[in-house]
Parts: C-alpha cells; structure tokens; sequence
C-alpha cells in the first residue's frame, strides 16, 4: 500500500535523499541532513502523484561508477526507481530542473507597476505580515484586492520578497533589502541597470519560472512573436507539463508578459498614458514592428526581440548577471563553453538578447579586467570561460553600483 508522507528527508547513499511526497505541486523540499535544496522526481500514475515519490540533490551530480558502488553497497528505493527507469541520477537531476512547474498565474493580469516594488518594499520592511490581511494591504498600498495580490506576485517573481519562516508572513529578501531597502542602491527604480537586473530574475527562476518568459526568451527562435502563433505554442508547452489550463487563463497570462514590455495603445494608436507603468517598458527590449491579417479577418501585431548591443547593461551588471547564470544552472562546473554562455538556457545571452560578437566582447573585457573572478579564452577549435572564484552576490550587486547610472 501505499506509504506515509515523510516528516524527515532521509540521507541514503553520497549525496541522496529520499522522501515520500503526496503531490508533484507541492513547495520545494529542504534536506535535514545538509539543508540545501533538493530536486523531485515523482512516480506517476495516470497523470496523477502517487507514492512513493523521490528527492535527491542536484548540486554533486553522481558518476555512472560511483553511483553503482554507492547502490550495490547499500540498495534502497531510489536505486530501484533508477534501476527500473534506467537514467543516472545525473540525467535525471539535468531532467527534473527542466520540468520544473510553471508558474502562469497569481499576477491577476496586471504587469508590474513602477510604485509597486518600491511601495512595497517600505511596506515589508515595516511589518512582515502586511499581505497576512488584505483589506489591510488594500489600505497601505491604496490598491484594490486583484492589485494587492498581483503585487505579492511580483515582489515574489522578482526575487525582491520570499515567504517568511513559520507562516510569519514575507520578509524583503537580501537582495531586495539591498536594492529597495531605506538605503538601498536604487529605492525607487530610477537607475536602468535595475531594470535590467529585475528583468533577469523575472526570466530566470530555475525552481518555478514564468512560462512566457521562460519559453519566448530561451525556447522561442523564430524571428517574429505573432500571439496567434504563440497563445497555440504556450498551450502545448503548458501541456507538456500536464497544466491542463483554459485557453483565456493562456490568453492572459501572454498578454501580461507583452504589456510587461510593450505599452498599451488606444483605439487610434495614442500611447494611454495611465498603462505607461511598467517600468520595464523603457527596455524597449519587446518592439512592435508590423501587423498581420487573421483567419477571423483582423489584423494583429507582430513583435520581434530588440537584438543588438545594449551598452546600459553594464560590465558590472553583466558579471553579476553571469556569475548568477553559473550558480543555477551549473554550480559544479568550472568551464563553460561560449555558445551556453551566449546562447544557452538561462544564460545572459539569451535573456538579454545580445549578439553573439557583443557576448564575446564582454567576455574578453571581464579577462582583462582584475578582480572579475573569470577568464575567457579562445582558440581554433575551443572558446571557453572559466570562473577562478565565485564571488558573493552581494559584492557583485554592490560592484554594479558602484559608479553613478542613468536612467532610460
């Protein structure tokens, strides 16, 4: 039959953890042993979650031989699943990161305004548990109820706020403190590089990214973003994951991501100055650049990705942003190749939409640069980067303002 959820991971081998979950949504896992994060597999039953469910970790990925000294010495349950399934737990890890649940609502159709993160931010600082009552929220932050929660959302997404320990509400993340704190590097988003920092934890969470941005800034490589096109994409992506969703809830959620981008225009094409609130609109990293006929017989938009140099984001910007990318999706490396720097998953590259020379440019400028803490070196047949030392976050959020900005 089948067994009891653990109240306790348990360590099972050099670096795995077993446990037995009753859902694939439930929030991420912590092992006891070590407290790091640990990776989920699930056994599945007709598409539902049924135990006995497996955890273990992501950051020592196992070798084929000492995976099978570790299991033959000693076999449990995960040496079974991987047995029957035939994968190395290092694949799977490698599979399980990528199938990680999409997050598609909670922001209540809106994009993310410019007074909310600041707002907000002065408002958690003051009290933990400001979203714990929301007609007290609404009040403090002069906002409806939808607004309220779609501010929780994007103080969350933007890896400025985390829920706080023992359901005591949400507390400013590091990294929020540091930005948006009372004396934080830039309190009311008026430098560009904040911007484009927000941007980068929007479309990088590796535990439960946004589907829209996830999908059109790594997986999208067509050279036009048509929503007809897309909405039929984001619905098969969704699919993959077994998010049964209504084509609406679809609809929605890409119309937030473009107005996150693009501003909202009236029926005669006038900019409506009350949706100019965005502040990631002045990226202008989304452009609008024609329009095409429907089978229903409109005319919709077409939107490109703005491909070309962006000298704002800045060496130290690009560093942080860097050094981020290596620490998510490839903590154990020491060397990565330019194509997964410039091109892969997550990668600067691809979030900010440089040229592939641009890339390289920057590469080389971070070489000859002291204190950068990587290398990049190229040859006939090799271009790699190497990270000689992994600097704390905060030193290299504090690096990029560490000369003056502008604003877009």
């Amino acid at each position: 039959g089948p067994l009891p959820p653990a109240k306790r991971p348990v360590r099972a081998g050099p670096c795995l953890c077993v446990a037995v979950l009753p859902c694939h949504r439930d929030p991420a896992w912590f092992c006891c042993s070590c407290g790091s994060i640990v990776l989920l597999i699930y056994a599945r039953v007709n598409r539902r979650c049924s135990p006995p469910a497996l955890h273990f970790h992501a950051r020592r990925p196992q070798t084929e031989a000492k995976w099978q000294a570790a299991t033959a010495a000693k076999p449990n349950r995960i040496s079974t699943f991987f047995a029957q399934t035939n994968i190395l737990p290092q694949q799977s890890a490698m599979a399980a990161l990528a199938e990680n649940s999409y997050r598609i609502s909670g922001h209540e159709t809106f994009p993310c305004r410019y007074t909310w993160l600041p707002k907000a931010a002065r408002a958690l600082a003051d009290d933990q548990r400001l979203f714990a009552d929301e007609d007290r929220a609404m009040v403090d932050l002069g906002v409806g109820k939808n607004m309220t929660r779609s501010i929780r959302f994007w103080m969350q997404a933007a890896g400025v706020a985390s829920p706080a320990a023992r359901g005591a509400g949400h507390a400013l993340t590091e990294f929020g403190s540091a930005l948006l704190g009372e004396r934080g590097f830039d309190p009311f988003l008026e430098d560009i590089r904040t911007l484009w920092l927000i941007h980068w934890k929007l479309a990088t969470d590796t535990a439960n990214p946004l589907l829209a941005w996830d999908f059109l800034l790594n997986r999208w490589h067509e050279p036009e973003i048509v929503p007809t096109i897309i909405l039929g994409a984001l619905h098969k992506e969704a699919l993959r994951q077994d998010a049964e969703l209504s084509p609406v809830t679809i609809e929605q959620h890409f119309e937030t991501f473009l107005h996150t981008y693009i501003p909202t225009r009236g029926r005669k094409g006038e900019v409506l100055e009350d949706n100019l609130d965005c502040p990631l609109i002045e990226l202008e990293l989304l452009v609008r650049v024609g329009e095409r006929p429907t089978d229903k017989g409109r005319v919709e938009p077409i939107y490109v990705f703005r491909r070309e140099e962006k000298p704002e984001i800045s060496a130290e910007l690009f560093t942080y942003c860097l050094n981020d990318f290596w620490n998510k999706r490839h903590p154990t490396e020491q060397t990565l190749s330019f194509r997964e720097v410039a091109h892969g998953h997550g990668g600067p590259g691809q979030i900010f939409k440089l040229p592939e020379d641009d890339v390289r440019t920057r590469l080389e400028q971070l070489t000859r640069q002291a204190n950068t803490g990587f290398s990049y070196s190229e040859s006939a047949n090799l271009q790699q980067i190497q990270r000689r030392e992994n600097r704390a976050e905060m030193h290299l959020l504090k690096q990029i303002y560490r000369t003056g900005g502008t604003h877009g």
